[in-house]
């Protein structure tokens, strides 16, 4: 046991503790004199010596790490990462669990954040995503960090250290092979390193100098007999998963379903990804609207869609998109739900369901703001009517859930 810190901090005071389950975001719960524990780089069922990493008496909860393993989990490997681990590299969350293991992880993080915040009981796999090896080199875009020296690395969790690194196991080989880690970057704060599938090859954006003046790249993405090829800002948003984008439009498409001469609604549309699917899926006498409110994403997604007339692309905020729509009366027969790790939020949701769509897909990287909005949709009479969850971030604890919605049977919505 260390010595604590004047003013009460417990940092550094080390205990063991019996881990007990999974919570969303890496680590698991564990509780020390009464008091909860959040602890990485340990897994349900162990005892595990236990370092506080933040807190002071007095706190409701702690943070710390698995500095030592007393009795193991049989889920536990050896991190194939030598920069994973308590005080090292902090991008990772499970590289200590089998990868099979880390996934039925995640599915009782889904489980657990439906259960409190929706009062829903789901039982949903978390499935691979192609494209990775075993977990390893998916990463097509990484924001490399700069220490006071120049050295390229990543930073400590829930810190601004670097750790300065020869290798990143989750980047894409083309990533690691640009070079990027065997340089020194002074006078940078960070560099960008982007791997498009479509060129026009690996990007290198140093930060903060390069960041207005960073390239375009393409990617393709191929669902189904549907392909097509989107211009993005290399520091622009995009799935970094090199399977992702097609098997989110893939399973969105065939979910919805979209038919001929239908009118849909693209909600947080960025570059257009979905739009330019449901416009091609229904035609010319269909109609899109596709809301963003990034102006660097509405210009990518403008010369996306330059090609299909029946798409509006409309920079605003999307509940103020939305308002407007509501009040001349416009219906939607579909809609796409694609917002930040916050959700959409009761207001958004509560609008969207006042369109009337047929079907609603949800696209979520945050399982906790899905099933809150979830029960939002509930609240408003819509309920799941399908719900899949994906490893689109393997080794980390983020993965991206997508629920379809469609109208409940009047009785349920009352």
């Amino acid at each position: 046991m260390t010595e604590r810190r004047q003013g009460g901090s417990l940092v550094g005071l080390q205990f063991v503790v019996e881990v007990g389950p999974v919570a969303h975001g890496g680590h698991c719960v564990a509780r020390h004199d009464g008091r909860v524990v959040f602890v990485r780089h340990a897994l349900p069922g162990e005892r595990v010596r236990v370092e506080v990493t933040e807190g002071e008496e007095g706190d409701r909860f702690l943070r710390g790490d698995a500095v030592e393993v007393l009795q193991p989990s049989a889920h536990r490997v050896t991190p194939p990462c030598p920069f994973a681990g308590p005080g090292r590299c902090g991008g990772c969350d499970f590289q200590h669990a089998d990868l099979a293991y880390s996934r039925e992880l995640k599915a009782a993080v889904v489980a657990e954040q439906f259960q409190r915040l929706a009062g829903l009981t789901v039982d949903v796999p978390v499935e691979p995503v192609p494209g990775d090896t075993e977990g390893l080199r998916w990463r097509t875009r990484v924001e490399f960090a700069v220490d006071a020296d120049g050295r390229p690395g990543l930073r400590k969790h829930r810190s601004h250290d670097v750790v300065a690194v020869d290798d990143c196991l989750i980047a894409t080989q083309e990533v690691v092979d640009s070079g990027v880690l065997e340089r020194t970057w002074r006078g940078s704060t960070a560099v960008d390193v982007i791997a498009p599938s479509a060129g026009p090859g690996v990007v290198t954006v140093l930060l903060p100098a390069g960041e207005k003046a960073a390239p375009h790249v393409r990617e393709h993405v191929e669902a189904g007999g549907w392909s097509e090829d989107f211009r993005v800002g290399a520091r622009g948003f995009w799935q970094v998963h090199p399977g992702a984008a097609s098997t989110f439009v893939g399973h969105v498409l065939a979910e919805l379903g979209p038919q001929p001469g239908e009118r849909a609604v693209d909600l947080y549309a960025g570059v257009g990804l979905f739009a330019v699917a449901l416009a091609d899926a229904v035609g010319e006498d269909g109609a899109v609207l596709a809301v963003e409110s990034d102006e660097r994403a509405v210009r990518d997604a403008r010369r996306n869609v330059h090609s299909r007339p029946q798409v509006e692309v409309r920079r605003s905020r999307v509940d103020r998109a939305l308002r407007p729509l509501l009040q001349q009366q416009v219906s939607a027969d579909l809609v796409v739900l694609d917002p930040p790790r916050t959700g959409a939020g009761r207001d958004v949701v509560r609008e969207v369901t006042a369109l009337r769509p047929r079907l609603v897909a949800y696209v979520a990287c945050d399982p906790a703001a899905l099933a809150r909005d979830v029960a939002y949709a509930r609240e408003a009479g819509y309920g799941i009517r399908s719900l899949r969850a994906f490893d689109a971030f393997p080794m980390t604890h983020h993965m991206e859930c997508i629920a379809i919605l469609e109208p409940l049977p009047v009785e349920a919505g009352q």
